[in-house]
């Protein structure tokens, strides 16, 4: 998920608020916690990153030899160590805060006060720089305890300067991604497998000339029930192929055209819950399916 051409915290915020709000949806809100930080501007960073690596250089003995590698390629990445030993050294060393540009501040200051208008907890985590030197600003990661050493779901932050750097016009920009396997993964180990499934109408056809018309349907019924979710069956297969991956889908009806439903403008219902079947006209069925938005 990316927004571009805005620079505000506010559009950081709404980002934010959206990944807050999928995890209440699917059940695991209690399980995953936001982590926050602002890595300021490049130049901010750039003296940041002078002080850092005098303070690393006296506690070589310390480091590991990651470490000693990343310290002078990249040394906030030093800062999300998993060593211990490292770990205990970095609570004395300079504070990314201290370095930050006034106009990276008021920003961070800015979406801080969002997040806690919006009721939304958050971890000031100043370790947090994520893996790529592109991002500035805002970076922030979900986190869970429930999956081990893998804690993180979904992970993101500013990039204001990437556009420019790969060819294009200058353009701010702020996203994230998540490891969906992941997120599958932190789901079923809690048990919050039931939720709402992404089809409403299976569309079934067999016969020449059927699949076509399906599809024409599905696209039909997509511009005048909007919302409704309507998968079309692909790959062939029999009518009982066709309705058991429609069960798998967990889709509420199924729409059958065959050969006779095309060549009369119809087409069978069939409430796949209920056991209701009917034949009726196409151009009547977007209504009736309407009730199920």
């Amino acid at each position: 998920m990316e927004v571009f051409g805005l620079n505000g915290p506010d559009v950081d915020a709404e980002l934010i608020m959206m990944t807050a709000r999928m995890w209440r949806e699917l059940g695991i809100s209690e399980h995953v916690s936001l982590e926050l930080n602002s890595i300021g501007s490049l130049e901010a960073r750039a003296n940041y990153r002078e002080a850092l690596i005098a303070y690393l250089e006296q506690h070589m003995d310390v480091l590991d030899e990651d470490c000693k590698r990343r310290m002078y390629t990249n040394p906030l990445r030093v800062l999300d160590t998993k060593n211990p030993d490292v770990q205990a050294i970095l609570g004395d060393a300079p504070k990314l805060s201290e370095y930050l540009d006034e106009e990276s501040k008021e920003h961070f200051a800015g979406l801080c006060a969002l997040l806690d208008a919006a009721g939304i907890p958050y971890n000031l985590n100043e370790r947090l720089v994520r893996g790529l030197d592109y991002y500035n600003r805002t970076v922030f990661e979900w986190v869970t305890s429930s999956l081990g050493a893998q804690g993180t779901v979904c992970g993101g932050g500013r990039y204001d300067g990437l556009v420019e750097q790969l060819g294009g016009k200058p353009a701010p920009a702020v996203g994230f991604a998540m490891g969906l396997e992941r997120l599958v993964l932190l789901m079923e180990t809690l048990g919050q497998t039931d939720v709402r499934r992404g089809v409403d109408v299976y569309v079934v056809t067999a016969g020449e000339g059927t699949l076509m018309a399906g599809m024409k349907l599905a696209e039909r019924l997509r511009e005048d029930v909007p919302g409704l979710r309507v998968m079309t069956h692909f790959g062939g297969g029999n009518f009982k192929k066709q309705f058991k991956r429609a069960d798998k889908v967990g889709a509420a009806v199924a729409l059958v055209l065959g050969e006779d439903e095309v060549a009369s403008g119809q087409v069978t219902f069939k409430d796949l819950a209920g056991g209701e079947q009917l034949t009726m006209s196409q151009d009547d069925v977007a209504a009736k399916l309407a009730a199920l938005i």
